[in-house]
């Protein structure tokens, strides 16, 4: 089966809020797992509504160990895709590739 859609690309500005130990898998590849909250105001339908909401992140390799360093409450700009939690998994996360500190 092949797919035609291969866009997969997230880019969203959120806070640290929670962050768990630098750990290796078992290749001896960094991974820090995290949870982000997101908080903004969005148009739809010629409205607005207010979106919050907090997604599980992970960080690997460089950025990993670059996470690893970031104080809780850090307010970051993170690019990324989306993937299954677990390889049967419904649920999604938030895999980041780059990420950077910002003012708000």
């Amino acid at each position: 089966m092949t797919s035609q859609a291969q866009g997969n690309e997230l880019l969203l500005e959120a806070s640290l809020i929670g962050r768990e130990a630098l750990r290796y898998t078992p290749a001896g590849v960094p991974v820090v797992s995290a949870i982000l909250r997101h908080a903004s105001r969005q148009r739809e339908a010629g409205g607005e509504r207010a979106v919050e909401l907090e997604v599980a992140a992970v960080f690997a390799g460089g950025t990993a160990q670059a996470a690893d360093r970031l104080c809780l409450g850090v307010n970051l700009r993170v690019r990324g895709f989306l993937a299954p939690r677990r390889k049967s998994s419904r649920s999604l996360v938030l895999h980041v590739t780059q990420f950077d500190s910002i003012e708000v």
